[in-house]
């Protein structure tokens, strides 16, 4: 017999290798100092021997996309937070350090982190820290406890920051003035040290293209703000001035292109910032950019784009004349973008009567554009030319409503479903012929019934018909009585004489029964009596 024995599992030994054998890769991976531990989603250090000097960075960028916590704590040897160190983390959410040497944080330490939520730098060396690095991070928390404050412009930010969020726990921040005493961070005051503001001179900035256009802004605070202009994406040639005050921006020959764009100045000092934003509107003629021939869809669409400010109208013309939109066709605009407008003429099932060159004329006050294209829906019945889509089609009546003041019948455009029209009529036909052949059928197998049912020599209804098989007469007769003399006389014509009690072959329901007499079967609803010699 053989036996079997059972593989041992891994010892606790093992499975302790095998973990340190995956934190090592992880820390192998992401650069994790001798004094960190390191994984996918979190790095902590909290070995103050031999301790960190720098902020730990990965060996590479998109080895850190997944790290969403850092906790340091016990590190008298990092100093600063410096640009572009916790960049590398673009998916952090958590930042804690605490009880270390930290003294600086650079302005562009955090432009990366825009999903930074919680921000603790409790017990640390900062005496001052500028708003900088957090301003365009939506903070939930930012934990500052503990920090050898100076009383100065530089931190007033704090302040404002305390004021206007809820904490369940308010902090207890201090400074230390020139004095050297002590002062509770809300209660600190420092002259000439506020927030700054800006007022621009419009905040809806219209203007018709071609031409110039200068904004102005004037800002105040203390220390007196910097200014400067945001305008991403503008095209237009502009130049500023900001070393005035309302600073000035001028915008020359004003593009169509950039209507709708949004113009900005901020103003900035040491204890914060502040933005004012103006939208730019730009007047101009219309200008179609797209127009192409027609294609095939749900129906048929000749695409058009137009641009203009402010919305231009459309008009249409067939072959010169005014084309009268209507439910078969009209203009549709799908996407509408800023002051682009994306649409078709569209066409419910045309027909060659269709075919010709279509105009679109946009206009507006600043001006107008026209575009033509030649559209071919279909070939003319009969002219060989090219295939015909839907020879069904032709026999219907125009509407003259479809066009304007048109003098020529050549130019009516219809559109009209007419082949459904056509399908529907022919299965109504269908239908009303099936009809009257059933009742033709049901009138003829009538007449039969009654002129044998009434007018037989038997004077018997007659549910059948009377047909010559071979020496065989067929009669469906539905007897009454057998003594019958009208029976006996009548039974002359079809069998030899008889009367009831002489033997005949009857068959009664298709089946034949021998030596049977008619007297017999008296009660019977169907018999079929055959003309057969009874020696045979």
């Amino acid at each position: 017999m053989v036996s079997w024995r059972r593989r041992p599992r891994p010892g606790l030994a093992r499975l302790w290798c095998l973990c340190c054998l995956v934190l090592g890769c992880w820390r192998g991976a992401l650069g994790c100092p001798a004094s960190c531990n390191c994984s996918s989603w979190r790095i902590w250090c909290t070995e103050s021997s031999p301790g960190i000097a720098s902020f730990p960075v990965p060996q590479r960028s998109a080895e850190g996309d997944n790290v969403t916590e850092i906790y340091i704590a016990n590190q008298e040897n990092l100093k600063s937070i410096n640009d572009n160190e916790v960049g590398y983390y673009v998916g952090l959410k958590n930042l804690t350090v605490v009880d270390s040497g930290l003294r600086f944080v650079s302005r562009q330490a955090f432009v990366k982190n825009v999903n930074l939520q919680y921000i603790n730098l409790s017990r640390n060396n900062l005496s001052s820290l500028s708003k900088k690095p957090f301003h365009h991070l939506g903070l939930s928390d930012l934990i500052l406890v503990d920090n050898p404050f100076k009383c100065s412009c530089e931190i007033m930010w704090i302040k404002k920051f305390q004021e206007t969020k809820s904490y369940t726990e308010t902090q207890d921040l201090y400074c230390t003035d020139e004095n050297n005493k002590r002062t509770a961070l809300l209660d600190m005051k420092v002259p000439n040290c506020d927030l700054p503001s800006a007022n621009l001179s419009n905040y809806n900035i219209t203007v018709v293209e071609g031409k110039s256009i200068t904004l102005y802004c004037d800002t105040t605070g203390g220390p007196p703000p910097n200014v400067s202009w945001v305008v991403t994406n503008l095209v237009s040639n502009h130049e500023s001035d900001t070393n005035k005050n309302p600073a000035s921006l001028t915008i020359k020959n004003v593009s169509s292109m950039d209507s709708g764009l949004s113009i900005s100045c901020v103003a900035e000092n040491i204890v914060g910032e502040y933005q004012a934003s103006a939208e730019l509107t730009v007047f101009f003629a219309p200008n179609i950019t797209f127009i192409e021939s027609p294609t095939p869809d749900h129906h048929w669409c000749i695409p058009f784009t137009v641009k203009g400010n402010p919305k231009p109208t459309l008009q249409w013309f067939y072959e010169g004349a005014v084309l009268n939109e209507s439910e078969y066709i009209c203009t549709k605009i799908h996407v509408i973008n800023q002051s682009e407008y994306h649409g078709c003429l569209q066409l419910d099932n045309p027909t060659h009567l269709n075919n010709g060159a279509y105009t679109l004329l946009a206009k507006n006050d600043y001006g107008e554009d026209e575009k033509r294209v030649d559209a071919h829906f279909m070939s003319v019945p009969g002219d060989g030319s090219g295939p015909i889509l839907d020879p069904d089609v032709y026999e219907y009546e125009t509407t003259p409503n479809d066009l304007g003041d048109a003098t020529n019948n050549s130019n009516q455009i219809t559109s009209t479903d007419v082949s459904n029209k056509e399908n529907e009529d022919s299965i109504t036909v269908y239908v009303v012929v099936g009809i009257a052949a059933l009742v033709c059928t049901g009138l003829v197998i009538t007449l039969i019934i009654l002129k044998f049912g009434r007018h037989s020599k038997f004077g018997m209804k007659v549910h059948g018909e009377v047909k010559g098989v071979g020496l065989v007469d067929q009669i469906w007769l539905s007897l009454q009585d057998c003594d019958n003399e009208g029976l006996q006389d009548s039974l002359v014509d079809f069998l030899t004489p008889v009367d009831c009690s002489e033997q005949v072959m009857v068959t009664v329901n298709s089946d034949v029964h021998n030596n049977s007499t008619a007297s017999d079967n008296n009660r019977l609803g169907f018999v079929l009596f055959h003309k057969i010699p009874l020696d045979g």
